[in-house]
């Protein structure tokens, strides 16, 4: 399908979740950099795409990446998901 609609974020992310359960985690990442190139995503890829970071060892990135999906979740008035990327940073981040 993405490749009749290479344009269609709804298959972006799709398809990322499915490589996320096999996974596949470059592919989710190339998938879901391109999703929020593209998407007013309301937060939770910024979830997934922090996962795939850290499995890929770019923990720099997930961090990052984490941040940028609390700003996201709150602008779009989704304060519990926003709690837990900071839980999420807080517990498995901190040094």
């Amino acid at each position: 399908m993405l490749e009749a609609d290479p344009e269609n974020t709804m298959v972006m992310f799709g398809l990322a979740k499915e490589y996320e359960k096999a996974g596949d985690n470059a592919k989710v990442i190339e998938l879901l950099e391109r999703y929020l190139a593209a998407a007013d995503d309301e937060g939770n890829a910024y979830g997934t795409l922090a996962q795939a970071y850290n499995a890929v060892g770019e923990r720099e990135k997930a961090i990052e990446t984490y941040k940028k999906g609390i700003d996201v979740s709150m602008a779009h008035g989704h304060p519990s998901m926003a709690n837990d990327y900071r839980m999420t940073l807080d517990l498995d981040y901190s040094d």
